[in-house]
């Protein structure tokens, strides 16, 4: 088990608090005037999804979360769950939408994700740092709207609604984050 102080916490790091797994979701070191300093942080349970804000003191210890990453593809969606297959054993699971998250809405059939495992029982997934998806529309440039920092809303192929630069049409592919749901870069032809 490996522990860290507290002032070494990050957005993303997978920490143990009382005896259950969270993911650090936002942090801030806070010095009040002249008392002692603290870690304000926002924590997401990895077991069912609950948010809670924690103070930790800046010499208190935390443990770090140990969490087993396997390979899978996704196979489909019955309706109850989403099924994925395991690319060593071949064995196969569902996974509650609750344990997908917003993950869910950006799985393809065939897509290989890594599957997160606390005790031996999935707690989440991890997607691709960049997926190639399809503008299916995406409103017209207005003349004189063509500021190089200027966006607009677009809707995808799978009904993600993100902010794209003015230049993309309807039916371009595009690079996009989807942990951040953010446009990261046009595909090119």
């Amino acid at each position: 088990m490996a522990n860290m102080q507290a002032t070494e916490i990050r957005r993303g790091t997978l920490i143990i608090h009382e005896s259950a797994p969270y993911k650090v979701l936002s942090f801030e070191h806070r010095t009040p005037g002249n008392k002692r300093g603290f870690i304000q942080a926002k924590l997401r349970s990895l077991v069912d999804g609950t948010q809670r804000e924690v103070k930790f003191a800046s010499g208190d210890f935390v443990e770090r979360a140990q969490i087993d990453s396997r390979e899978m593809d996704y196979l489909y969606s019955d309706g109850t769950g989403f099924v994925f297959m395991d690319i060593e054993s071949y064995e196969q699971m569902s996974l509650d939408a609750d344990v997908l998250g917003d993950a869910s809405q950006w799985l393809t059939d065939g897509m290989r994700i890594a599957v997160e495992f606390f005790d031996g029982r999935p707690i989440g997934v991890e997607l691709p740092k960049t997926l190639e998806v399809g503008v299916k529309e995406t409103e017209a440039v207005v003349k004189g709207q063509t500021a190089a920092r200027s966006t607009k809303p677009a809707i995808l192929d799978n009904d993600v609604r993100i902010q794209v630069p003015t230049f993309i049409n309807n039916g371009d592919r595009i690079r996009v984050d989807p942990v951040e749901q953010r446009y990261v870069d046009r595909v090119k032809n």
